[in-house]
């Protein structure tokens, strides 16, 4: 996964640079436009109340803005922010050292939030509701307990897989937000801001190829413009002109829907090996070579939201317009209506 242009997890390679595209208050923020006018009005009666604003959990697909909004709340509450990660606390005295080092109303952000370990979790629920820590002390018939009160603070859980979140956690969020793919005018919108910043000239043909190109998803628009910068600064003038981006993005292997080979690869073993399915996931992925996790979090959400595949109750089919991307239209035949019932 590492070296795909169209990974939506950040490499740490390009943190840094990625940190200095990220928006910082809502009025730079684009897309997500529902999400983005709640949160005004709760940060706004946050600060009048001169409170910590609630709990807020954000899900779905990575790469849609999570972090970068985590930030802007907190930019906007005038707060600082501490960020970590569900794996990155591998006991609750990593919990415990975190908490107490924060002041009232600032921000802790866990990415990942469901992998968090169940100790850990546990120690979280009393932290999130009552603002205090129950730490046990000793062993055995000595052991006790002690209540530390701490800082009254807002966590900002963010997950790709809401479903695996424990109940019990879910509960404690009193501001629950689903994070959608982007439409083409928002990553429009995005892509100038970052050509912007990164201070390199695009032309609206390029601006829209990309953007089409991008599945959706901020990360990778931003990954594809500093690429095609990349080719231009090499073989151009350093300003990105519409053929110097068809010739970077074939170079780079996006196709006009924004997949790579890779998700090319899943279609057509689908289509031609499976007669467009129904096939389950761990037969297209041991058909490939590839993980099954890499393929539902990384191929999947994507594919489905641009109607090329569908996942059904008997496995994952290809749809009419997967065999036409693929020049496979003899192939196809039209599935019954008992085949492509979704799988709710």
């Amino acid at each position: 996964m590492e070296g795909k242009i169209t990974q939506t997890k950040a490499n740490p390679s390009e943190l840094g640079g990625e940190l200095t595209l990220r928006p910082q208050y809502l009025s730079e923020y684009c897309g997500q436009s529902a999400t983005k006018k709640n949160l005004s009005i709760y940060i706004e009666a946050a600060r009048m109340r001169g409170e910590p604003l609630d709990h807020v959990l954000f899900y779905g697909p990575p790469g849609l803005g999570k972090t970068t909004l985590a930030g802007v709340i907190a930019n906007e509450l005038g707060v600082d922010i501490k960020i970590t990660s569900g794996p990155a606390i591998g006991r609750a005295g990593d919990l415990a050292a975190i908490l107490t080092n924060l002041n009232d109303n600032d921000v802790l952000f866990i990415d990942e939030i469901h992998r968090l370990n169940r100790s850990v979790e546990e120690v979280l629920y009393s932290a999130i509701e009552d603002f205090a820590l129950d730490i046990i002390i000793g062993k055995g018939p000595a052991a006790r307990s002690l209540r530390i009160d701490i800082a009254k603070f807002t966590l900002i859980g963010a997950t790709t897989r809401a479903g695996s979140l424990s109940e019990p956690l879910r509960d404690r969020f009193g501001i629950v937000e689903k994070f959608e793919f982007y439409n083409t005018e928002e990553i429009k919108d995005i892509l100038r801001r970052t050509s912007h910043v990164l201070d390199v000239t695009i032309d609206p043909d390029s601006l829209e190829e990309i953007a089409k190109r991008s599945r959706g998803t901020p990360r990778i628009g931003n990954r594809l413009v500093k690429r095609v910068r990349d080719f231009s600064s090499v073989i151009a003038d350093g300003n990105i002109g519409i053929d110097i981006t068809e010739k970077a993005l074939q170079a780079l292997g996006v196709d006009e829907l924004g997949l790579e080979k890779l998700d090319r690869d899943i279609l057509e073993t689908i289509i031609t090996a499976f007669n467009g399915g129904p096939v389950g996931v761990e037969t297209i992925a041991a058909s490939i070579g590839e993980e099954r996790v890499t393929i539902e979090d990384a191929n999947e959400p994507y594919l489905i939201q641009a109607g090329l595949l569908y996942r059904t109750q008997k496995g994952r089919m290809a749809s009419k317009l997967a065999y036409e991307h693929l020049d496979l239209q003899h192939l196809y035949k039209e599935p019954d209506n008992e085949q492509i019932r979704m799988d709710l």
